[in-house]
């Protein structure tokens, strides 16, 4: 987070809205960082800072920002149960949650995941890092890649007793084919690889894909891959 002051002042796409950001953490130098370097950028604008986890929530409800950039460890209410509160909303399904964290696999990450947080930020990022983060998330997508994320659930769910959320129940309701593609994207495949691996089209995986998603009620492609353990579809070590 060092200097912030000098951070460099990027184009906006012509006459595209700016992404609204709320920063959740309490600790005040580290909102105050986050806030200089995304506005910095053009096409960004913090509409919101919250010291916990209920004031997250309260300002994810009343400016329904494009995301939350959410600390774990926040008295009153916890990063983790305030992206649920957010991403179980139906109210604020526009809403993407972007975890801050100080190490790349800390404990509490799977759980945020878990959630309905769509990846995870490390607090030292680069301006550059940080603001790319913002814009991936917003688009809807996972911010981790797959094998990271591969690599961050084996290590938690192996640790863990199996604990079917979303189950065989949810697993039940999909295609033989749609259980292939989860089981790829599992694996850390991208929509080109499942392509090729199963000589359909990437808009043909896209499609599927989002049937998916919408059969286990995932927001991106990190909950897919929590989903694909967590109902025993693969098992951790199994992955590769």
């Amino acid at each position: 987070m060092s200097d912030l002051q000098n951070a460099p002042v990027h184009p906006a796409a012509p006459d595209a809205a700016p992404l609204r950001i709320v920063v959740a953490d309490d600790q005040d130098l580290v909102r105050s960082g986050f806030r200089l370097i995304l506005q910095s950028y053009e096409g960004i604008k913090v509409v919101g800072e919250a010291r916990d986890g209920a004031e997250a929530v309260e300002l994810a409800r009343l400016l329904t920002p494009d995301v939350v950039l959410m600390d774990i460890r926040m008295p009153c209410k916890n990063g983790i149960d305030a992206t649920h509160d957010i991403t179980s909303d139906p109210a604020l399904s526009g809403v993407h949650v972007l975890i801050l964290t100080t190490f790349d696999l800390d404990e509490y990450v799977y759980d945020a995941l878990s959630a309905g947080a769509s990846g995870f930020l490390l607090k030292d990022a680069e301006p550059d890092e940080i603001v790319e983060a913002v814009r991936v998330v917003a688009r809807g997508d996972a911010l981790i890649q797959p094998s990271v994320m591969r690599r961050l659930v084996e290590t938690f769910a192996a640790a863990r007793p199996f604990v079917a959320r979303r189950g065989g129940q949810a697993l039940s309701a999909l295609t033989e084919r749609e259980r292939e593609i989860l089981l790829l994207v599992a694996r850390g495949l991208g929509n080109d690889e499942i392509a090729a691996h199963l000589v359909i089209s990437p808009a043909t995986v896209k499609t599927h894909l989002a049937r998916v998603m919408q059969k286990l009620d995932a927001h991106d492609r990190a909950q897919l891959v929590i989903c694909a353990y967590e109902a025993g579809l693969v098992k951790p070590g199994a992955a590769g």
